[in-house]
């Protein structure tokens, strides 16, 4: 187990270094959209709708929008928030411990000690055991002011984060506000029907049957080798993890393609060039051997009337 946070409880002026740990971790198989024609993973892009182009996840900042105006917070003015530098579970209030809402309750994290001698949290959690009663507490995790609940599990703090009093609906079901009448037959048949269920609550006595049959099917088609190679399909990475755009490869490719095709183009322009003037020059270098030919057989002649003259 790896710590996700580190701080301190504090009630009054106890201090009590802790650790973080999540309690709870997902064994859910987690499945990938892929192309049903070829296998090819399937990826989202982040695009903007002003100006189209994908954006990169260190360029992107959150707003808010009431509708009509959209606010930009830059990440520095909310890390400017003074919530977000809390490292303290500050304790709040002691209550009794039936009147937490077990709806109310979202996540679960272990509080391990985080001092060479753990006495004050040893104290901590015996004031929480004799007492009978639940520590509710303020604590800011990923960013996120929470209230939590502050409570022992086999000698060892559990932290669990609240949801805000408007975060819980209340039922609102009109079909159950009339009187509706029930025969004590009725109620003790199903009262019956109850005991006949009861027993002691074991969870490991329970599995997600899904999830182990989906297993199941997983390692079935990897033997009957019904599978496809991870490189080939999901694409390749560059540093960073970050996987490369399929349209943003392909159009590079295209760039480079035509920028190859015009430079052959424009040898193959330039070796016709050459080649046109070879010819010329050859054609220029043989009409001038005729004319000198031509004009040597001239000479000649003159040559010969000239011995028979004398």
């Amino acid at each position: 187990m790896r710590p996700i946070w580190k701080g301190s409880v504090v009630f009054g002026l106890v201090n009590v270094p802790i650790r973080v740990f999540s309690a709870t971790e997902d064994h859910d198989i987690h499945l990938h959209q892929v192309h049903d024609k070829d296998g090819g993973r399937i990826h989202y892009q982040r695009r903007c709708d002003a100006c189209g182009k994908a954006v990169n996840y260190k360029h992107i900042q959150k707003a808010y929008d009431d509708g009509e105006e959209t606010v930009v917070l830059p990440q520095d003015d909310l890390d400017g928030l003074p919530s977000n530098k809390s490292n303290e579970i500050e304790v709040l209030e002691f209550v009794p411990t039936d009147q937490l809402d077990m709806l109310a309750i979202d996540r679960s994290y272990y509080l391990g000690p985080d001092s060479k001698t753990p006495k004050a949290y040893v104290l901590l959690q015996h004031v929480l055991t004799d007492s009978k009663r639940t520590a509710i507490v303020k604590v800011t995790l990923r960013q996120k002011t929470r209230l939590g609940a502050l409570r022992v599990r086999d000698k060892t703090l559990i932290l669990q984060t609240l949801l805000w009093a408007d975060e819980v609906r209340g039922p609102d079901f009109p079909e159950l506000d009339g009187n509706i009448r029930l025969s004590a037959k009725e109620r003790d048949m199903a009262q019956d029907l109850v005991e006949s269920y009861a027993s002691d609550f074991k969870p490991e006595n329970y599995t997600d049957d899904y999830q182990k049959e989906l297993r199941k099917l997983i390692d079935a088609k990897l033997e009957e080798g019904e599978s496809v190679d991870t490189e080939d399909t999901f694409g390749e990475t560059e540093s960073g993890g970050e996987v490369i755009d399929l349209m943003d490869a392909l159009q590079k490719s295209v760039k480079k393609n035509r920028a190859g095709g015009s430079k052959s183009r424009t040898s193959a322009s330039k070796a016709s060039k050459k080649s046109s003037s070879k010819k010329s020059s050859s054609k220029g270098s043989s009409s001038t051997k005729s004319s000198s030919k031509a004009s040597s057989s001239k000479k000649t002649p003159s040559k010969k009337t000239g011995k028979k003259a004398s």
